[in-house]
Formats: C-alpha cells, sequence, structure tokens
C-alpha cells in the first residue's frame, strides 16, 4: 500500500484515504446505494479513476460495473460511465503521458487476464452485444470500443461467444449502416478483430452484404485518395477474402471485381503522392492479388482473371504500369499483381503482350520491364518483381514462349530495335552476376515444357568478336561455366553458374537433340566431371549438385546417337572418376540446400538479398521430378538398359497401336456426332417447312373467307340498287359508252353551233339576192340586155338553189341532232336515283360506278393471286413431302451405319482388351526386373503432350 499512498499525492498534514480505500468506498457505494444519482456519481469516480488505478479498479469493481450494466439499463449516461471504466481496465492502449514515472511498467497480459475474468461468463458478452444494439451515441461508442478491446486480447474465445450467440454476428453488422462516422469507423476496426482467422464469422459477415458497405464507404471517402477509414475497410476486406474461397466465389458473382476499378483511376499528375494514399493504393493491389493468389484453386483464379480483363481493371493497372512519376514501391507491386493478373490465362497474356509503353518509337512493355530487369542500377525488388511478371507472362502459355525465342532466331532478328531475346542475351552474358541469374531463369521459363523450342533456341548464334566465327548459344554458355571465378563479376560468385546450370538442365531435360549438340562438345563431360570429383567448400557444394544432375539428365534422356559417349560408357565414366555413390551424394546436395526448399515454397522470388537469389520455384520442381529416376539410371546395367529399351519399344508399339485405335475410335464419335447433327439439323428444316405449309394454308382460308364475305357484300349492294339497273346497263349500254355518247354530244353540239353559224351566214346571202333580184325585177330592159348578162342570171338562179336546197338539208340534220340530245338529256335525267336533272347527282352516281367497278378489279385480281400463291404453296408442300422422304431414306442409312461403328467398336474394345492383357503381363516382367513402369494415365497424359507438341509444330511450320 506505500506504493499507492506515493500514487494518490505526496506527505500531508493529516492521513489521507489510498487510492485503494477510495476505490473500495466507491465500490460499496455502486453496490448499497438505492439512489441512481449517487450510484452514477459512484460510476464516474471509478471512470476517472480507473487508468491510474487500473489494477485495483479492475479488481474490486469489476463485478459491481457488471451489475450495474444488468440492473440500470433504462439510463444511459450510468450504463456509459460503466462501459468506459471497463474500457480503461481491459484494454491495454495506455497514453504514456498519464503513466507517472515511478510507476512500474504494466505487464502485457494484465488486459489478457480482465477480459478472460469478463467473458468466463458468455452472458456478459451477451449482455453487451445487447447494449451495442442501443442508438444512444454514450451506450453505443464505448460498448463498440469494450468489445474491440475483448477481441484483442481475447479473440478466439470471444468470436466463439459471438458466434453461438443469436443474431450476434449480425447486430455488430449494423454498426457500418451508422449515420455517425465515429461509431461506423470503429464498427469497420471491431468487424476487422472479429473476422481474424475465422472462417465461419468471415462467411458470416459476407454474407451480411458487408462487401456492399465497405465498397460504399470506401467510395464515399475518396477511394484511394481516403483516409484511414478507407485502410481500415481495406483491410477488413483482405481479412474476408483471404485464403477464404467461398468469399471469394461470392465476391466474384456479386460483380464487386468491376467496382475495384475506379480504384486505380490515377491521374496523369501524379506528383505529390501522400503516404496514406500509398498506403491505400498498396492495399489495393494486395486485395486483387488475394483475388487471383496461385495458391487458390485454379478454377477461382481463372474466373477472377477473366473478370478483371472484362471490366478494364487489368488495362488500368497496365496504365498505371506504363506512368510516369508512380512512387518505387506502387510501381513494384503493380507489377506484382499484373504478374498474377495474367499467370495462366491466355486472354490476360495476349492482351499483356500487346501493351506498348508510351514513348517514340512505342515499344513493348515486355521489352521495357526486361531493361529494367537486366539494369544493375534498378533497385533489387524492382528487378525481382518484373522477373516473376516475365515468368508469370510464360507460365502455360505456349505463344508467348515461341514469340520470345523467335526473337533469338537468326531469321527474325530485327537491327532496328531492341528485341526481348536480345536483352536477355545480354543480361546472360554481362559481368553483372545478378543480371546473368535472372536472365538465365527467364530464357528457362522460355524453354519450360516445350521441346521443340528447345529444339529451335540450338539454331541461336552469338557473334563472340570481331574476325572469329559465331558459336551457338549453347556452347557460349558452356565456355562461361567453364571460365568460372576467371571473369571479373559484381555480386555472388557462384549466382551466375548456378543460373548457367539452371538454365541448361531445363533446355536438355527431356530433349534428345539437345543432350547430342552438349555431348558433342569434348570438353563439357570432362568439366563436368572434373567439377563432381573435386573436394570443395560448402559454397560449392550447390555447383557440384546441379553439375551431377546435368550430367545426370545427359545419362538419362541420351539416345546413343554418339559412340563414345552412349549411356554406358557415360555411367563407367561415373564408376570410375566419380564413383556411384559419391555421385548420388552430390546430387543430393540440392534437395538439402535451405535456398532449394525457401523457394519451393510459392512462385513469386522473394529474396531478403541477391546473394539468396539460387534457385527457381519452376526448377525445384524438376529436381524433384528428375533426381529419383537418375539415381536409378546410374545404377542400371547395360543388359537391363538393353532390356529397358526393348521394352520401352514394345511399349512404344503397344501405345502406338492403342493411340491409333483411339484416334479411329475418336475419329468415328466425331463423324456420328456430326451426322446426329446433320439429322438435328434436317429434322428441324422439316418442322420449321411443316409450320410454314400450315401458316400458309390458314392464310389461304383466310383470304377465302374475306373473299366470300364481299362476295356477299357485293349481292347486297346489287340488290339495293336494283331499281337504279337503268344508270349501269341501259339499252344493253354500259358506263363506258355512256361516257363515249357524252363526248359524241359534245362533239355534235360544236358541229351545231358551227352550223348554225353557217346558216346566217346564208340567210344573210339569201337576203342579199333577193334584194338584188327586186331590183333587177322594177328595172326593166329589154333588147338592150346582152346574151351574157342573160347567162350569168341564169347561173345566180342555179346557185340560189343548191344553197337553198343545202340549207334544207342541214336543217333537218340539225332538228334530227336535237331530238338525239333530248333523248340523251332524258337517260341522263332518269339516271339519276334522287332527283331529276340535278349535275352533282350525276357526278356523284358516276363516282360510286367507279369505286365499285375499281373494288370489283381489285378483287378479281386479289382471287387471282391467292390462286397463284395457292398453287406454288402446293408446289412447295410437294417438295417438301420429297424432303420428308429422302430424310427418311438417310435417317434408316445412318441408322445401318452407327450400327456397324458399334459393332466395329466392340471388336476394337475387344482387341484393346487382348493388347491390356499382354501390357499387364509386359508390365509384370519389368516390374520384378526392377524397372519403373509409367501408369496408363501417365502414358495418355504423354500421349497428350506429344499431340500438344505435333500441334506446335504444324502451326510454326
Amino acid at each position: 500500500m506505500n506504493f499507492l499512498r506515493g500514487v494518490m499525492g505526496g506527505p500531508s498534514a493529516g492521513p489521507q484515504p489510498s487510492g485503494a480505500e477510495t476505490i473500495q468506498k466507491l465500490c460499496d457505494r455502486v453496490a448499497s446505494s438505492t439512489l441512481l444519482d449517487d450510484r452514477r456519481d459512484a460510476v464516474r469516480a471509478l471512470k476517472s479513476l480507473s487508468k491510474k488505478y487500473r489494477l485495483e479498479v479492475g479488481i474490486q469493481a469489476m463485478e459491481h460495473l457488471i451489475h450495474v450494466l444488468q440492473t440500470d439499463r433504462s439510463d444511459s449516461e450510468i450504463i456509459g460511465y460503466a462501459l468506459d471504466t471497463l474500457y480503461n481496465v481491459i484494454s491495454n492502449d495506455l497514453e504514456e503521458e498519464e503513466q507517472e514515472e515511478n510507476l512500474p511498467k504494466q505487464v502485457d497480459n494484465l488486459g489478457s487476464q480482465f477480459t478472460e475474468i469478463f467473458i468466463k461468463q458468455q452472458e456478459n458478452v451477451t449482455l453487451l452485444l445487447t447494449l451495442v444494439e442501443e442508438f444512444d451515441f454514450h451506450v453505443r461508442w464505448p460498448g463498440v470500443k469494450l468489445l474491440t478491446s475483448l477481441l484483442k486480447q481475447q479473440g478466439p474465445q470471444v468470436q466463439q461467444i459471438i458466434l453461438v450467440s443469436p443474431m450476434g454476428v449480425s447486430r455488430l453488422m449494423d454498426l457500418l449502416a451508422d449515420s455517425r462516422e465515429v461509431i461506423r469507423n470503429d464498427g469497420v476496426l471491431l468487424l476487422q478483430q472479429l473476422t481474424k482467422s475465422n472462417a465461419a464469422i468471415q462467411k458470416i459477415v459476407a454474407f451480411e452484404n458487408a462487401f456492399e458497405r465497405l465498397l460504399d464507404i470506401i467510395t464515399e471517402e475518396g477511394n484511394s485518395d481516403g483516409g484511414i477509414v478507407v485502410e481500415d475497410c481495406l483491410l477488413l476486406l483482405q481479412n474476408l477474402l483471404k485464403n477464404n474461397n467461398s468469399n471469394q466465389n461470392f465476391f466474384k458473382e456479386g460483380s464487386y471485381i468491376q467496382r475495384m476499378k475506379p480504384w486505380f483511376e490515377v491521374g496523369d499528375d501524379n506528383c505529390g503522392w501522400s503516404a496514406q494514399k500509398v498506403t491505400n493504393l498498396h492495399l489495393m493491389l494486395q486485395l486483387v492479388r488475394v483475388l487471383v493468389s496461385p495458391t487458390n484453386p485454379p478454377g477461382a483464379t481463372s474466373s477472377c482473371q477473366k473478370a478483371m480483363f472484362h471490366c478494364g481493371l487489368l488495362q488500368q493497372l497496365c496504365t498505371i504500369l506504363m506512368a510516369t512519376g508512380v512512387p518505387a514501391d506502387i510501381l513494384t507491386e503493380t507489377i506484382n499483381t499484373v504478374s498474377e493478373v495474367i499467370r495462366g490465362c491466355q486472354m490476360n497474356q495476349d492482351y499483356f503482350a500487346s501493351v506498348n509503353a508510351p514513348s517514340n518509337p512505342p515499344r513493348p512493355a515486355i521489352v521495357v520491364l526486361l531493361m529494367s530487369m537486366v539494369n544493375e542500377r534498378q533497385p533489387f525488388v524492382l528487378r525481382c518483381a518484373v522477373l516473376y511478371c516475365f515468368q508469370c507472362f510464360l507460365y502455360k502459355n505456349q505463344k508467348g514462349q515461341g514469340e520470345i525465342v523467335s526473337t533469338l532466331l537468326p531469321s527474325t532478328i530485327d537491327g532496328s530495335s531492341v528485341s526481348a531475346g536480345q536483352l536477355l542475351c545480354g543480361g546472360l552474358f554481362s559481368t553483372d552476376s545478378l543480371s546473368n541469374w535472372c536472365a538465365a531463369v527467364a530464357l528457362a521459363h522460355a524453354l519450360q515444357e516445350n521441346a521443340t523450342l528447345k529444339e529451335q533456341l540450338l539454331r541461336v548464334q552469338l557473334a563472340t568478336s570481331i574476325g572469329n566465327p559465331p558459336v551457338s548459344l549453347l556452347q557460349q554458355c558452356t565456355n562461361i561455366l567453364s571460365q568460372g571465378d576467371k571473369i571479373d563479376r559484381r555480386g555472388s560468385k557462384v549466382q551466375t553458374r548456378v543460373g548457367l546450370l539452371m538454365l541448361l538442365c531445363t533446355w536438355l531435360s527431356n530433349c534428345s537433340i539437345a543432350v547430342t549438340h552438349f555431348l558433342h562438345n569434348p570438353a563439357n563431360v570432362p568439366f563436368l566431371t572434373g567439377q563432381i570429383a573435386e573436394n570443395l567448400g560448402e559454397e560449392e557444394q550447390l555447383v557440384q549438385g546441379l553439375c551431377a544432375l546435368l550430367l545426370g539428365i545427359s545419362i538419362y534422356y541420351n539416345d546413343n546417337s554418339l559412340e563414345n559417349y552412349r549411356k554406358e560408357k557415360l555411367k563407367q565414366l561415373i564408376e570410375k572418376r566419380i564413383g556411384r555413390e559419391n555421385f548420388i551424394e552430390k546430387l543430393g546436395f540440392i534437395s538439402k540446400h535451405e535456398l532449394y526448399s525457401r523457394a519451393a515454397q510459392k512462385p513469386q522470388p522473394s529474396f531478403s538479398s541477391p546473394d539468396h537469389m539460387m534457385f527457381d520455384h519452376e526448377f525445384t520442381k524438376l529436381v524433384k521430378e528428375l533426381e529419383g529416376v537418375i539415381s536409378k539410371a546410374i545404377y542400371k546395367s547395360s543388359e537391363e538398359d538393353k532390356k529397358e529399351e526393348e521394352v520401352k519399344k514394345t511399349l512404344e508399339q503397344h501405345d502406338n497401336i492403342v493411340t491409333h485405335y483411339k484416334k479411329v475410335i475418336r475419329e468415328q464419335d466425331q463423324e456420328l456426332e456430326e451426322l446426329k447433327q446433320r439429322i438435328n439439323t434436317l429434322t428441324s428444316q422439316n418442322e420449321q417447312l411443316q409450320a410454314t405449309v400450315t401458316q400458309q394454308v390458314s392464310q389461304i382460308q383466310q383470304h377465302k373467307d374475306q373473299y366470300n364475305l364481299l362476295k356477299v357484300q357485293l349481292g347486297k349492294d346489287t340488290q339495293h340498287h336494283n331499281s337504279h339497273s337503268d344508270t349501269f346497263q341501259m339499252n344493253g349500254i354500259q358506263v363506258e359508252e355512256v361516257s363515249k355518247l357524252k363526248e359524241e354530244l359534245e362533239e355534235w353540239k360544236n358541229k351545231h353551233e358551227l352550223l348554225q353559224v353557217q346558216l346566217r351566214e346564208k340567210d344573210s346571202m339569201i337576203e342579199k339576192l333577193k334584194s338584188s333580184q327586186l331590183e333587177m325585177g322594177t328595172t326593166e330592159q329589154s333588147s338592150q340586155t346582152s346574151k351574157s348578162g342573160g347567162l350569168e342570171h341564169n347561173s345566180e338562179l342555179q346557185e340560189l338553189e343548191m344553197l337553198r336546197s343545202q340549207i334544207q338539208l342541214q336543217s333537218a340534220e340539225i332538228s334530227k341532232l336535237q331530238m338525239e340530245n333530248q333523248k340523251l338529256q332524258v337517260m341522263n335525267t332518269a339516271a339519276d336515283p334522287v332527283s331529276g336533272g340535278s349535275g352533282a347527282t350525276a357526278v356523284n352516281s358516276s363516282e360510286l360506278e367507279g369505286r365499285l367497278q375499281q373494288e370489283i378489279r381489285e378483287l378479281k385480281s386479289e382471287v387471282k393471286a391467292l390462286s397463284e400463291e395457292k398453287e406454288s404453296l402446293k408446289q412447295h408442300l410437294d417438295s417438301s413431302s420429297s424432303t420428308v422422304a429422302i430424310l427418311q431414306d438417310e435417317k434408316s442409312k445412318l441408322q445401318q451405319e452407327v450400327a456397324e461403328s458399334k459393332k466395329e467398336q466392340d471388336d476394337l474394345l475387344v482387341l484393346l482388351a487382348d493388347q491390356d492383357q499382354k501390357l499387364s503381363a509386359l508390365k509384370i516382367k519389368l516390374k520384378d526386373l526392377g524397372v519403373p513402369v509409367e501408369d496408363e494415365d501417365d502414358i495418355e497424359s504423354g500421349d497428350q503432350a506429344d499431340e500438344d507438341e505435333d500441334g506446335d509444330e504444324e502451326e510454326q511450320d
């Protein structure tokens, strides 16, 4: 207690109560006071002492405070004080300025012990969950902080209590919807602690719409430009998605990947990146990598990769990759993220190959990245990221491998620009050991599981110096390897040789032609045996192991085409100069090395320093595959080799037969499928034609019904106008004849007027003649009149008589025309059904006649067209019937062919069963001889690989 007295204050005149005594009195007051105000004041006093006297308050007051939470829930103020007091007792986040210098340092497990006491009664946690539901700020906020502290101290135990509590997780999810940012932000921190390493809670939180709410908060806060709230949300998203396949699938199916694209929309002005923005963007990139991590199931990773391409996320990442002014750590993480987004996805790899850097002239992004990888002035982590990106680009990408190797071949080298192959060769032969290693590993990935490219790479020729003939790339690699430490290099002494040996082992494995080229150089085998036989230091043991692996590959994949380097002679050489046991021991140095174990864990090359950069992940798989078979091959005798060769040949023959029959069966299956598809197509066409015929027949029937209806309506109209039939037909005169008569009437009228004019002229002439005759009668001229005058007068009289007769004829004709005119007018008047003599009514009657005649003509033409259509449909139906008959014949033929093919398949299956029995007998013999025998699945996978290789050769040809 002396210590507590010193804490409470210095010496005083009278005795002062100690802190423990004060706390005890306050606890008694809380327990015994009946007035709420007294209890509230006591709890408030305990809160003020809880930081300074954390231990005493925790021991003496915790039970009373829990009782207050249970009994005084109606008063939010006292509940808030009690929660704050418990938080101060349980939390380890004490402020340094509140700790006195003479106080001992608080033990780390004090908060954990108090938490254990609090959660011993599970009802306390359930009570706390109920209080968190309260909307009152003074209750909800301290409740959230207390629950977060409990999870920090005893996470798994508190998680289990919340998990079994009814609606426990759902209650906490409501915190994200709180309009008060303080509670919402602390709710995010609470959910971070709640979801740590608990897949069940992670699933519940995800299905409570957590993704939607968190992404909304990130958007509201400004995405990558947001504050620490964005960082907290991203950490919570990582908890929900990392190593949780169910949540990852839910995230993808909910189209939340598309909402990640705006996170990476970085503006053109990339200067002035704040530390928070760098942190946020770093977490966002890590979240993308969580979805496409190589450790996820392949199907889930592939679907996320495709979704990222289709929504434009990959394109956005490539934009950041090629942008200027991006911080180095963000650029490195972006390269790693792009690597895993394209890894093993052909569509994404093809897009990445098409990305160009914004330079003049534009260069492929792969070339720009390789320039950084072989540049020793670039940061080490950046060079590792570029190497990983290149490896992911070539992973299961034979097209990309071919493009890289093609830049090295003589026929495709372009001297105008730097290519990927030139950069790799430059890095392979530079004086920087790290560049040598990276270039060797990158080139090895270009050859991974691709025997065709291994053969093509043998054609690459290098010009070493002026005046000397070019040497092959394989020869140059072995030359540098044999020179060893003679060349002055920067970096690790063995790193260059390890890289070259890994390249050679990858190149020669499963490629007999490359092994032959390697053995053709007489200096290679003595160099390898010399390296393996020497007793060197610990650093050189790794090189010895790789040399033993390379020599073992030269034996295992040797086709005995070189007489001096046949398998048996190489084994004898090992027995004489090295010893089999020593050779196997040196071969085992590789897998026992610590750096080998690290590299085998994950594909991404992550090394603490350049000196630790020795092994590649894919190469560790190759070592694991070949170490056992090489060890067995070394101990085999020549007779066993011969027997094995014979068995291999027999197996190859059987495999060829099986492959042939499989091919025949596949072809027949394909033909059957095509015939079935053809039958289905013809059947569907027949059904379509039948439907068309049925439809057209119904249309014809409809037209017939319409025609009959119009015919009936026309008969009714004829009966209605029967009283006016004289209008349409009178004395055999039809409507056209009436119009002609009207025209003739007009002509006769014109002639009548003309004759009237002529008549008036003649009348005037007659009058003149009569007057002249009278004058001649009154004037008596007797004998003086001459004979010629008398003759002239007689001629005039004759002319006058002629005119009179002509006038009479014309008058008769005019009277005749007038009578005809009157008759026509009477006829027109009678044609009017309403009122006689009206001109407007005659016009209406003529219009009605015209419409009826037009409708009659249209109906006749429609009937004619329908008749023609009917004839054509009949012809079409006949042709369809003939087609159906043909199809039935073809169907019967196909069924016969199917029966025959099934019979052939049965015969083939019987033959295959015999072959399998023979194969089983041979395999038993081989096992008795100690020869490893591959299973049928391995054989089929090998066949498939051979077929893939043949396909690649055909494409390249």
